[in-house]
C-alpha cells in the first residue's frame, strides 16, 4: 500500500509538530483511494484536521471528539473518508512507540507519525497502516 502525501499537508504536519513541541499534535487525514493503478493500492491524502490533543501527558496523543466528529462530517460533505491519524513524537523516532501500539484497533488505519529529535531538528516522518498483525510500513513517496 502507497500513501500519496503532497508537500502542503507535509508541511501542515511539520508546522503543527512544531508548534506543538514539547507535546505531541494531531489531527485526522481525509483521503481516497486511488482507482486504477497497477502497482497495487493507493491512497491519496487531501486534507488535514488538526485537532486538540486532550491527553493529560505531553507525551501522549488524544483526539477531542468533537474534533474527531467534525472531521467525518467535513469528510462526507467532502465525498471523501478520514483514512488515518497523525501525530508527533517530541524528542522521538518516527516509528509506533508501545503507547500507539497499544492505542490502536481500527484495520487498514493509516498512522503518520512525525519525529522532531528537539526544536529545531529536521523532521522525519513515517507512515504505518494498522492491521490484526501490527503497524505495517507504508510506502510513502517524496514530497510532490
Amino acid at each position: 500500500m502507497k500513501l500519496t502525501l503532497p508537500q502542503a499537508l507535509r508541511a501542515g504536519i511539520e508546522a503543527q509538530a512544531r508548534t506543538a513541541y514539547p507535546a505531541e499534535c494531531c489531527g485526522l487525514i481525509e483521503g481516497a483511494l486511488v482507482e486504477g493503478r497497477a502497482d497495487g493500492e493507493a491512497m491519496l491524502a487531501l486534507a488535514l484536521h488538526p485537532a486538540r490533543n486532550i491527553a493529560e501527558r505531553r507525551d501522549r496523543f488524544e483526539i477531542h471528539p468533537e474534533d474527531h466528529f467534525a472531521a467525518l462530517r467535513t469528510a462526507r460533505a467532502n465525498g471523501h473518508a478520514i483514512i488515518g491519524c497523525y501525530h508527533s513524537h517530541p524528542g522521538g523516532i518516527a516509528q509506533p512507540s508501545p503507547t500507539d501500539r497499544a492505542g490502536a484497533g481500527e484495520e487498514n488505519f493509516i498512522w503518520l507519525i512525525a519525529a522532531l529529535a528537539k526544536a529545531d531538528a529536521p523532521l522525519s516522518l513515517g507512515a504505518f497502516v494498522y492491521s490484526r498483525a501490527g503497524f505495517l510500513p507504508l510506502d510513502l513517496p517524496g514530497p510532490r
